[in-house]
């Protein structure tokens, strides 16, 4: 039976390896992204993720492996030849340039008719909400409209792919959320292939539908924002992705679809059964900080009914309130810290605790995540 078209990736990046000295910036990594996806590269400084965006774009070449986009290999298709286009993170917008000629820049590269062109600029400027802008220069636009300019100017020759380098980071706050929410409808309106490379785990969990994580040149795990936050494959993304606590120790005996793990900091624990086989006998028990509720005596009867078993008694040591959370430190008697995560369900402070206070962490089976060393 033949394979579905929505099956076949649009871009499959085989065993791909490129060293700079003896240093291998990518090392031997293969994903499939497919057509119209929203897929983010994530990963620390100089993990490789620029570099395999630049090999896509035709700007570095493959010491080994392929690169196919729709079943074509472009080993030998320059980089103004292939469908894909990169948005860079300092926009290298043409200061001598107008908003309408930056745009219209690649088009007539292209050599495409200038009614065509005039068309298709229009076009992208309504697409960027940017009409009226179209005489100014880029020193007379503010930065979020220089990126706006930037990104029309990339996706006006239509390309099958867009790479995205870091295109938010010049931004503020505010602006860079309201951008993040911009681009998700752009990609979702145009149906295109969204490639964006990031540090920050935030924008990658925020606009992408599925994440690469990177590190060392290697890609550590694939997989939906959800799924990478609630089931890390290894320590080190557990770690990488948003805040966790991690407890290491020693698994025991298995009942009741629960393990018991021997813990040097937080003594024995309850932990739901993974669903995967580990192999090992020393393991880390991870556990999000919002997982962690705090109270004065420990659950209520009816939340240790529900298997709310895990109890490590401490005091708090550090309190920050960022309005919807509040975000707690609690040294154990054991001597290790937990960070637990609350919401700030109630306006007034009535279910806050102080720093000093003796509170009971606690947290069930289930909100346990095994993890291999």
């Amino acid at each position: 039976m033949p394979a579905l078209a929505a099956d076949v990736p649009l871009l499959r990046i085989e065993g791909v390896v490129k060293t700079f000295g003896r240093i291998p910036a990518v090392d031997q990594l293969s994903l499939d992204i497919r057509a119209g996806e929203f897929f983010a590269l994530l990963g620390p400084s100089g993990c490789g993720k620029t570099t395999l965006l630049r090999m896509l774009a035709g700007f570095e070449t493959p010491d080994q492996g392929r690169i196919l986009l729709d079943g074509r290999d472009l080993a030998q298709v320059m980089p103004h030849q292939r469908p894909v286009n990169m948005m860079f993170q300092n926009y290298a917008l043409f200061p001598h340039l107008n908003v309408r000629d930056n745009i219209a820049f690649g088009l007539k590269r292209a050599g495409m008719p200038r009614q065509e062109i005039n068309s298709r600029v229009a076009e992208m400027v309504a697409l960027v909400k940017l009409e009226g802008f179209e005489k100014r220069k880029p020193e007379q636009l503010s930065g979020g409209q220089r990126q706006r300019v930037a990104l029309a100017r990339s996706l006006a020759r239509r390309p099958q792919v867009l790479l995205l380098d870091e295109p938010l980071a010049a931004l503020d706050k505010k602006l860079r959320e309201s951008t993040q929410l911009e681009l998700m409808a752009l990609q979702r309106r145009l149906g295109m292939t969204f490639i964006i490379v990031t540090h920050d785990q935030e924008e990658a969990m925020t606009v992408a539908d599925r994440i690469g994580v990177m590190d060392n040149g290697r890609l550590e795990q694939v997989a939906s924002p959800r799924q990478l936050y609630e089931v890390p494959g290894s320590r080190w993304v557990a770690e990488f992705v948003g805040d966790v606590n991690i407890f290491e120790g020693q698994i025991g005996p298995c009942e009741a679809g629960r393990i018991m793990v021997s813990t040097k900091d937080a003594g024995m624990l309850a932990v739901a059964e993974p669903r995967q086989r580990v192999e090992k006998t020393m393991i880390c028990v991870a556990i999000r900080p919002e997982k962690i509720k705090l109270s004065r005596r420990g659950p209520a009867s009816d939340e240790a009914h529900a298997h709310a078993i895990n109890r490590l008694e401490g005091t708090v040591t550090d309190v920050s309130y960022l309005g919807g959370v509040t975000n707690y430190k609690v040294k154990l008697d054991s001597g290790a810290v937990v960070r637990s995560s609350m919401a700030n369900t109630a306006r007034l402070d009535v279910d806050a605790y102080s720093a000093s206070q003796r509170v009971v962490a606690w947290f069930t089976p289930d909100d346990c995540v095994v993890l291999e060393q």
